[in-house]
């Protein structure tokens, strides 16, 4: 891959990092004090019991927010559909799947989306490495 582009912590060791070329920061977003009860709504008792499990996990890791949880109910919904489905002897639709799938994502649940989550109490307290004498670019 020709001239692939730098990952922003080697910026800041080389001196290189520029706040213009920063994205906006995130917004701040309230956490969930305590794993809520799941939803009335949800449809089935496999989605109350994904909501138990999943809320459970993603308070602990402080990504559970008060705006999140309707997002987190639908998920659980889905996957409460897609199992009761599956119970059934019946396959859901691809459009289901890919839906639980992008979801999942949305909240860390997958592999490669692991990486791309970062909880809030393990954000980064700055760089040790950014006043490390260089001359910054102006």
């Amino acid at each position: 891959m020709a001239n692939p582009r730098k990952p922003a912590a080697l910026k800041l060791v080389a001196g290189t990092d520029r706040p213009d070329r920063k994205g906006a920061d995130p917004i701040d977003l309230p956490l969930v004090s305590e794993v809520p009860l799941p939803p009335d709504w949800l449809p089935n008792q496999h989605a109350k019991t994904e909501w138990d499990r999943l809320a459970r996990i993603l308070h602990a890791n402080r990504l559970l927010t008060e705006a999140s949880l309707t997002s987190l109910a639908h998920l659980c919904a889905l996957d409460g559909k897609i199992k009761q489905l599956y119970t059934a002897g019946e396959t859901p639709t691809a459009s289901m799947v890919a839906q639980l799938r992008a979801y999942q994502s949305e909240f860390g649940l997958t592999p490669v989306a692991q990486g791309k989550v970062k909880p809030a109490e393990r954000e980064a307290n700055g760089n040790q490495f950014a006043g490390n004498g260089r001359r910054r670019a102006s």
